[in-house]
């Protein structure tokens, strides 16, 4: 058998492509190899099979297995019988049947020792040996193998090497890939749930001792079999060799096309050469695993098919702990995923180049979008001197397509009521702004409500890190421009500041301006849109903070802007995590909608001018509006009436709000009743909103007011007609 030890990371590596090897769990022969390897270098700290699939063997496991060579050296060096004594023969086998079979050889001295103290001792030579073997049992019980294997030695078969996966763990990769798959459930775990995810197994395990859950993925490639193997690695070799041009590396999807077209071509090629019978769904799944390994981001990518998962996070040292995620159903879980140090620097480089933006000592943070086949994310990237391990990662996935209020109806992240205020409040211009802590749904929440916007407006967006859905509302015929603007974490020379950005912004013409998120000092700049655009068009963005009054402090006291100058914010909508009593669950709210008063001098919270429209009740989880809306109070809604004809009483309005609130919701319940959940995403949504105020307008042009119920039933006529067709 091949066998090769690399001193570089301290790595045996056993066997070879072209010689595979049996795990070290299922042979005999291979355990022995390895203990007589460990015994000449205990400095190993992992080992590697070269097989169909890989089999890793980590520090832990290593390790122990490095103490158990360690102690079979010193029976051998120190406890060995005689040569003359007449039981020298059954000792060296029982040493030699301690290096393949170590749990047998510890079971079969202590059934001889029991069976033993039930004999009278007479002979010297056969005292020797007892005590051979009662050393033997000593130096054995000292190792963390024997240890792991003490509860299921009664009643062992010797030979029986079953009980070896139960105390010896490994990590399963394909010789392709770089993450390595912890394959086996741990003991004990009981299953909660499981579900296919395109090609790969999900199941969500609940793990003695473990709060988290684990989340247990077998992606597609643990599945492949010989031949397909055979191919991709012969295509991997052939890829190496290949040298993309600068242009197409930065492109994400040009070079994604580019190697899967590639593969393809070289999966046919071999197949035919090679005379292997492969079908046209094995080539497309052997191209799309090298496109993923090669030009993609390998795990990432089967993770981020799962549209459940909210985030990804891979702490330093990478390797060594496995990649733990949020589940939208299960929450915070670590994952039976380890990609290797290899891996996260290759995923470093390609975020480079793909964002233009470094990663090293000089500049240890790294802030970018990635566009992946089934989902945007946004990246956050760290190396060393900030993160003294190494690289770390941590993914936030997007929907491809844009969250909408039906949805977030659905979902409850808000309810009809807000999300008909919210409507009537961009048709007609408002400026808002939408705070929370992190992780709260506000790129969310705004990303929703652009999808309110007609699409006869142009729209700005400003962000440093491009995380809003541009691409797919552009796709609905939306006119949208986007700008990259200076991360505030590191400046990059060549982009331009936020502030730049919001500037340049107001020379384009005029439009909707979006900004992602509010940072730092653009701030400035926002506000100064805000008054410039109050009455025109939406401006719009999300900040961090926790209450009306936080943002505010955050955006006067900490970012520069004049108190008066805030007054050019109508709303200010919050988003916060709400938890259960124990603490271990919650759930993404809007808890409420704010309106800032104009009538104030210094200090809004102060002098009253913070007025909540709505506010979020625990006991009915629901937003629901305060008597300072319904009584027609709203300062925001006054200044609306004064310049929208035919809505000069508060009745009327308030009679929009609730139409608006009744037909999304009509869309969510219409959505329900038909399974069709695709009504509520934005392809539809966008559509059913210009339904909405065409029939506003044909109504109002026809009796001179937008009565509700004449609106609703045109809408809705032309729903039922839609349903026909979906």
């Amino acid at each position: 058998m091949e066998i090769a030890f690399s001193m570089d990371d301290n790595t045996l590596r056993v066997g070879s492509i072209s010689h595979p090897c049996e795990p070290l769990e299922r042979s005999g022969d291979v355990m022995r190899l390895v203990l007589e390897k460990l015994k000449e270098n205990k400095a190993i700290s992992r080992i590697v099979l070269v097989r169909k699939m890989m089999h890793e063997y980590d520090y832990d496991t290593t390790r122990a297995l490095v103490n158990l060579a360690a102690r079979l050296e010193y029976i051998e060096g120190r406890h060995m019988l005689d040569e003359k004594n007449p039981y020298f023969l059954e000792g060296k086998a029982l040493a030699d049947q301690a290096c393949s079979d170590p749990v047998g050889a510890f079971v079969l001295v202590s059934r001889e020792l029991r069976r033993e103290s039930l004999r009278e001792r007479k002979d010297r030579q056969r005292d020797e040996y007892i005590g051979f073997m009662e050393s033997m049992k000593s130096e054995l019980l000292k190792t963390e193998l024997i240890k792991r294997a003490l509860p299921y030695t009664d009643g062992l078969k010797v030979g029986d090497r079953r009980i070896y996966d139960d105390i010896i763990s490994y990590k399963m990769r394909p010789g392709f890939s770089l993450t390595s798959i912890m394959y086996k459930f741990p003991k004990g775990s009981q299953e909660v749930e499981s579900y296919p995810v395109g090609e790969s197994e999900v199941t969500i395990l609940k793990v003695p001792g473990r709060i988290r859950y684990l989340y247990h993925m077998i992606p597609t490639e643990i599945n492949l079999s010989e031949k397909e193997l055979r191919v991709i690695e012969l295509i991997k070799r052939t890829l190496e060799k290949y040298k993309p041009l600068k242009e197409t590396v930065t492109e994400p999807s040009r070079i994604r096309k580019i190697f899967y077209d590639v593969s393809r071509d070289i999966a046919i090629e071999y197949m035919t050469k090679l005379k292997l019978n492969i079908s046209d769904a094995q080539i497309e799944k052997i191209a799309s695993a090298v496109t993923r390994e090669t030009a993609g981001f390998g795990v990432i990518e089967n993770l981020v098919e799962d549209e459940k998962i909210q985030d990804i996070l891979i702490n330093s040292p990478v390797g060594s702990v496995p990649v733990y995620i949020y589940h939208a159903d299960h929450e915070e879980c670590e994952t039976n995923l380890y990609p290797s140090l290899s891996e996260a620097t290759s995923w470093a480089s390609k975020l480079k180049m793909i964002s233009g933006r470094p990663l090293d000592e000089a500049n240890p943070v790294l802030d970018c979008s990635l566009d992946l086949p089934n989902a945007t994310l946004r990246v956050a990237g760290i190396t060393s001197p900030l993160s003294p391990s190494g690289l770390a990662f941590a993914f936030r996935r997007h929907r491809e397509r844009p969250w909408t209020y039906p949805l977030m109806i659905y979902n409850r992240m808000m309810n009809a009521e807000a999300a008909g205020l919210m409507s009537f409040m961009i048709d007609n211009a408002r400026t808002f702004l939408i705070g929370g802590t992190r992780s709260a749904g506000k790129t969310s929440v705004l990303g929703a409500s652009m999808v309110e916007i007609m699409r006869k407006y142009r729209i700005i967006l400003v962000e440093d890190t491009l995380e809003l859905p541009s691409n797919y509302l552009r796709s609905l015929d939306y006119n949208i421009q986007s700008l990259k603007v200076r991360s505030p974490i590191r400046s990059i020379e060549s982009e331009l500041s936020a502030t730049d950005g919001i500037r340049t912004a107001l020379r384009l013409g005029d439009s909707v301006l979006i900004m992602g998120e509010v940072r730092s000092n653009e701030a400035v700049a926002l506000y100064e849109a805000m008054r410039i655009g109050a009455l025109a068009n939406v401006v719009a963005g999300t900040i961090h903070g926790e209450s009306a009054y936080g943002i505010f402090d955050r955006v006067v006291n900490d970012l520069g802007v004049k108190p008066t100058s805030f007054k050019a914010t109508d709303l200010i909508m919050i988003c916060n995590p709400i938890k259960s009593p124990d603490g271990l669950h919650r759930w993404r709210r809007v808890v409420s909608i704010t309106e800032v008063g104009k009538k104030w001098k210094s200090d809004p919270l102060m002098e009253d001018a913070f007025n909540d429209l709505m506010v979020f009740d625990t006991k009915k989880d629901s937003l629901v509006p305060t008597e300072y809306l319904l009584s027609g109070k709203s300062e925001v809604i006054k200044n609306i009436s004064k310049v929208v004809r035919g809505w000069d009483k508060w009745e009327d309005i308030w009679e929009n709000i609730r139409l608006r609130a009744r037909y999304k919701e009509a869309l969510v319940r219409y959505a329900e009743s038909v399974k069709k959940p695709q009504m509520m995403e934005s392809d539809f949504v966008v559509r059913a909103n210009d339904e909405f105020r065409g029939a506003m307008d044909a109504v109002n042009s026809e009796t001179g007011k937008p009565d509700p119920k004449r609106v609703y039933s045109l809408w809705e006529s032309w729903l039922k007609s839609e349903l026909k067709r979906i």
